[in-house]
């Protein structure tokens, strides 16, 4: 009995572990059809120009850019305005 214990113990730790892929376009607002919860149930990093970000709201690795909040401006529903920045963009997993 304690063995199908320990192997069903080292199967929980092995999921938790387990990290998918990372996409090529990636959003953090979840009402964007690019944003895959998934994703951020793990810690992500997001390099721009081979500087890391920690303010990325979405990114495109293939088309080569991020959005960012543009300062402390607001949308009409309360939503930060994002600005594009273009460059070499790395995602990964902490």
């Amino acid at each position: 009995m304690t063995d199908t214990n320990n192997s069903t113990d080292t199967n929980a730790i092995a999921d938790t572990s387990a990290a998918p892929a990372l996409p090529d376009h990636l959003s953090a607002d979840p009402r964007s059809p690019f944003h895959v919860a998934a994703v951020f149930e793990h810690d992500i990093g997001i390099r721009l120009n081979d500087k890391e970000r920690s303010d990325v709201e979405e990114y495109c690795i293939s088309e080569g850019w991020v959005k960012v909040p543009s300062g402390k401006t607001r949308d009409r529903h309360g939503r930060p305005l994002l600005m594009k920045i273009k460059g070499k963009v790395e995602a990964y997993y902490r």
